[in-house]
């Protein structure tokens, strides 16, 4: 858990760091959160992919992958997993992982927001 922990709280402010640089730069904070979702992407095919490789899931993984990379940006994690459940041949899965995670956690955002509307949040 404290490996977790210390590679949270770097991926935390990795991505502040990097959302913010980006956003202020391109006038978005689409754009900032853009940059960090394909960057961790990126970053945990490597990190990932080496770690499997290595056959070092431990400390490493946890530090790295789940720490670091799972707190700057969750739809790495999203990402390595399906790729995960590709690599087991389990494309259907895969396929029900990427429509269902699209499309529901859209669903939920936009019910999230419609309910805080409902309850007098400003638009």
């Amino acid at each position: 858990m404290m490996l977790v922990t210390a590679g949270g709280a770097a991926g935390a402010v990795l991505r502040q760091i990097v959302s913010l640089s980006v956003a202020r730069r391109l006038g978005h904070g689409a754009f900032g959160t853009f940059a960090v979702n394909l960057s961790g992407c990126f970053l945990i095919g490597l990190a990932g992919g080496a770690v499997i490789e290595a056959g070092a899931q431990g400390a490493a993984w946890l530090l790295l992958v789940t720490g670091v990379l799972g707190s700057y940006t969750t739809v790495s994690s999203f990402s390595v997993q399906t790729l995960a459940l590709l690599r087991e041949g389990r494309a259907r899965a895969a396929l029900v992982n990427v429509a269902g995670s699209t499309l529901l956690c859209l669903s939920a955002t936009a019910t999230g927001f419609a309910l805080s509307f409902s309850f007098g949040a400003l638009p």
